[in-house]
């Protein structure tokens, strides 16, 4: 019923932004159809995400998000007044999609902004697009770190916010041998490679490493290794509808979570539902919000989302990002008085504000967001309870000191080569690749 709900939402958003942009096309044309008809139009949003294929499962929530940010803003009056429309793509998990369509909503939607992207794998794919174009991308996603563009905004966590931490946590109350295993492209890679460095300098230990495709289902090998490691913690930085597949394969070979916990990266409420709390319940995830933070902004909030919404429909990290990512370009545009990023880059920078995690502040040297840490634990109803938090929020570091940028540079550049000129592996891998 939800899916159905959300479904007719996008094609609600999608069909509204396109009858939009005709009459815009048709107005400019017009003898009248000048700069001052233009300012009392609607401002055009593009949301761009995977609503099929395997990141489906994590990157529909963000749409849905980002737009009751959107009606959150029209039923205050809009932006100076102007009502903000959404156009509501579809990158169906295949990042040349991304780029295309990324390139459609500048140069012809003519949006304000872009709001999308899950993984790195699509992130880097894009991110040329809005540098050449001089356009702007708000990307809601914890990833690796090693990347700075003034042509986006980082809402997500950088690797000092979400990694570094949870692994330190990990050290001090889960134990210290650990199974790395996570999706076969940029952010599992790099992450990992940011774990063992740390490892190293903690005296903790990695008892084994592996990757599968994006889309992977069947980890029973990869589980009969860790079976036979017998790590203290698993470390997992799978990402999409993988997850299923990877918890499936667990449980079926007897791991339970008070055996090997499990420490996500990629795992939030809505991953969970998706995976079934009875199969999650007892392992952990690192983010920077949960639906359970306690406080009073958070809980009006939630009780605002859900009263247009299902009651049991779920507000994750990356749907937070996403939220306040729409409320700072609303605050920048109103700023500047004007929604052309040429006008409003400079009142991006040190955007600040209460969102329902907290306070968070966009750096203005990097563009990545101020955030508070959080750990939790995966209750038997679904729930994240908080285990840990950092307390205030955490300034942004996107290139760990432990490597300079160059090495760091020659890093990704190996990895991109390795997979044939993409941020991702193969899928499926070509025969005899390693794993």
């Amino acid at each position: 019923m939800l899916e159905q709900k959300l479904r007719k939402r996008y094609f609600v958003a999608a069909f509204v932004g396109a009858i939009l942009g005709w009459i815009a096309i048709v107005g400019s044309s017009a003898p009248f159809g000048n700069k001052a008809a233009a300012e009392r139009g609607p401002i055009r949003i593009g949301i761009l995400h995977s609503l099929t294929g395997t990141m489906a499962v994590s990157e529909r929530p963000v749409v849905d998000a980002t737009l009751f940010a959107v009606d959150e803003l029209n039923r205050q009056g809009g932006v100076m007044g102007r009502k903000v429309v959404p156009i509501v793509v579809d990158g169906k998990s295949d990042w040349p999609t991304f780029a295309a369509e990324a390139d459609r909503l500048i140069t012809r939607e003519k949006v304000s902004a872009v709001f999308g992207c899950w993984t790195s794998a699509c992130r880097k794919t894009v991110k040329p697009v809005f540098e050449k174009r001089d356009a702007l991308l708000f990307y809601p996603v914890q990833y690796e770190g090693l990347e700075q563009s003034p042509n986006i905004v980082y809402t997500g966590s950088a690797p000092n916010q979400q990694i570094i931490p949870a692994i330190k946590w990990s050290m001090d109350n889960l134990g210290s041998r650990f199974y790395l295993v996570g999706s076969d492209y940029v952010f599992p890679r790099t992450a990992n490679r940011i774990i063992k460095a740390q490892l190293t300098a903690l005296k903790g230990e990695v008892a084994g490493e592996d990757y599968a495709p994006l889309g992977s289902q069947d980890f029973r090998a990869i589980v009969e290794r860790i079976k036979a490691a017998r790590p203290s913690v698993i470390l997992n930085t799978i990402n999409g509808d993988s997850n299923l597949g990877f918890y499936k394969a667990l449980r079926a070979a007897g791991i339970s979570s008070e055996e090997i916990p499990v420490m996500s990266f990629s795992i939030a409420e809505g991953e969970v539902k998706a995976i079934g709390p009875a199969m999650t319940a007892g392992d952990y995830a690192a983010r920077n919000y949960f639906q359970t933070v306690d406080s009073p902004e958070n809980r009006a909030f939630i009780d605002r989302f859900k009263a247009s919404h299902s009651p049991g429909t779920t507000f994750t990290a990356p749907m937070e990002a996403a939220y306040f990512g729409v409320m700072m370009w609303a605050k920048a545009v109103t700023e500047a008085h004007s929604a052309e990023f040429k006008d409003y880059r400079n009142t991006l920078k040190g955007q600040s504000m209460a969102a329902p995690g907290g306070i968070v502040s966009i750096d203005p040297e990097t563009q990545h967001t101020w955030r508070t840490v959080r750990i939790g634990q995966i209750q038997p109803d679904g729930s994240i309870s908080i285990r840990w938090d950092s307390g205030r929020p955490v300034r942004p570091v996107p290139f760990p000191s432990f490597l300079s940028r160059a090495e760091w540079q020659e890093f990704l550049d190996q990895l991109y080569a390795s997979w044939g000129g993409n941020w991702a592996a193969p899928n499926p891998p070509p025969k005899g690749a390693e794993p």
